[in-house]
């Protein structure tokens, strides 16, 4: 059977804004909401946190990336236009489609999905409605006063990984170390500033092709907890010896209870990482 990684990711909590200087004056929504229950909760797009895996690749594997992003240019370089996975990292994990045209068929389309999947980013917290006023410089219209919505909270998100779907299942322990690194995430088409590192990190590595370790993060108290992954441990819906947890909430009651349940428990994030990179089985074919 194939082994799979998953990974749950909950972020630092902070401000969240989608802060864009073109959008003075402007009244449409600058953070992504959803409806969960009675409440709202602020979300980041899927693509938003693969650009950002993207710029990381880019930046620790320069010569194996296929697309690369120059930001004072604000375009993109394709080195390979045909796209490559056996060379190239970033067309091997996150996929390509080129629907040009060609002469010997004119509906060709050369296509891969991407081997890693990523779920949208959800808050641990509603979203009351926080808004912040602000006014441009220089000369002032009709448009000086303007607002920004804004969210201070954490994010969950979780990353799927099939390592034998790769061309070099080599590939995802570099991805496993983009996890710490990660740096621009955004909603939309803009940016903000906003730790997408883990503070509290569940790394699950399993022959089972079901994650079950997805959204288990949930505020308790001024703290982050994690009782339902708890409760799959206890009732043995998760084996204790494919689940690596660490962060923060190794330091809590949470963290203390799996540790005696015989998950392997750490305080830091990267000993873990390097921890779930020991247990895959990968190779490689390129």
């Amino acid at each position: 059977m194939s082994q799979h990684i998953f990974v749950t990711v909950v972020t630092p909590t902070a401000v969240a804004a989608n802060n864009r200087g073109e959008g003075d004056g402007s009244t449409l929504s600058t953070l992504q909401k959803i409806t969960r229950g009675n409440d709202q909760y602020t979300t980041v797009s899927a693509d938003a946190i693969r650009w950002g895996y993207r710029e990381c690749l880019q930046n620790s594997q320069p010569d194996n990336v296929n697309r690369t992003f120059y930001a004072e240019a604000d375009k993109y370089n394709i080195k390979d236009e045909k796209y490559n996975p056996q060379t190239y990292i970033d067309d091997d994990l996150f996929g390509f489609m080129d629907a040009k045209k060609d002469k010997d068929n004119k509906n060709a389309t050369e296509k891969r999905r991407g081997a890693l999947e990523v779920s949208r980013a959800i808050s641990l917290d509603p979203y009351w409605g926080d808004i912040v006023f602000g006014s441009k410089g220089g000369e002032k219209g009709k448009t000086s006063i303007h607002n920004t919505e804004v969210h201070c909270t954490a994010y969950q998100y979780t990353l799927a990984l099939t390592p034998s779907s790769l061309k070099a299942s080599e590939r995802a322990k570099l991805l496993l170390d983009a996890i710490p690194a990660i740096k621009h995430v955004g909603g939309n088409h803009a940016r903000f500033l906003y730790e997408f590192r883990p503070e509290s990190i569940v790394i699950r590595v399993t022959e089972d092709p079901s994650p079950w370790i997805m959204n288990c993060f949930e505020r308790v108290g001024d703290s982050v907890g994690c009782p339902r992954l708890v409760r799959l441990v206890e009732v043995k819906d998760i084996p204790a010896s494919e689940l690596i947890v660490a962060g923060e909430i190794a330091d809590t009651p949470y963290g203390e209870k799996l540790k005696s349940l015989n998950v392997k428990v750490y305080r830091g994030v990267k000993e873990a990482i390097a921890a779930a990179k020991e247990m895959l089985k990968t190779e490689v074919t390129v």
